[in-house]
């Protein structure tokens, strides 16, 4: 099953399509108000409620959208407890909308490490703003890349150093390399020829895919 989830923060209004009528959906907190921007009624609502408000979930209660409610003191962000939510359900594959962006940058920041968290082996999560998308290669494995020619690739890694990088099919390719933690190497490749692949060995690496136009 998959499921989308959507937060609070940045959209376009392009990101819509990203949902379909067969899919989970679930609000984190504010995003049900980019949901009914939609029009567009979400399974599910999770979270403090800080930024739906009263109001809000009353409004939502009455169409018989379910409500997770949670303290504002609390140890997960609305975004992470929605996603927990979603896995729950049966969710396999995860796609975030309106993670990225939005007044707090370390929200944002948050919201990216949430897709290198080893607890989410075994389910597909990545992070998409318009043609955008962020996904995390967390371990041993390997990454298909399908967009056009052109496309701006970038590998960060995230938790320590990234080991045994290959690449197949970018501009500036990596063979069996490593990526050091807080350097800017793996920023700005490009696919030059697709699909392309990128594989490690050990470590975690953030794939940034950015395609021709941006949006």
């Amino acid at each position: 099953m998959t499921a989308v989830v959507v937060a609070h923060g940045d959209v376009l209004p392009s990101d819509r399509a990203a949902i379909d009528d067969k899919d989970l959906v679930v609000a984190a907190d504010g995003g049900a108000l980019v949901l009914e921007r939609w029009k567009i009624l979400p399974h599910l609502v999770v979270g403090d409620m800080d930024s739906l408000g009263d109001a809000g979930v009353e409004r939502l209660a009455r169409q018989g959208i379910g409500v997770a409610k949670f303290p504002a003191a609390k140890d997960e962000s609305d975004l992470e407890l929605a996603v927990a939510h979603a896995i729950a359900a049966g969710a396999k594959e995860i796609v975030l909308l309106g993670a990225l962006g939005g007044p707090r940058l370390d929200h944002e920041t948050a919201n990216l490490l949430l897709l290198a968290d080893p607890g989410y082996d075994g389910v597909q999560i990545e992070a998409r703003r318009g043609a955008m998308r962020v996904r995390a290669l967390r371990g041993a494995g390997s990454l298909t890349l399908e967009g056009p020619v052109g496309t701006l690739v970038t590998l960060l890694p995230v938790a320590g150093d990234a080991e045994g990088v290959r690449t197949e099919g970018l501009r500036y390719p990596l063979a069996s390399e490593t990526l050091r933690l807080g350097k800017s190497r793996g920023l700005s490749n490009e696919i030059a020829a697709s699909p392309a692949k990128v594989s490690l060995d050990i470590g975690t690496l953030l794939v940034f895919e950015t395609p021709p136009g941006g949006a």
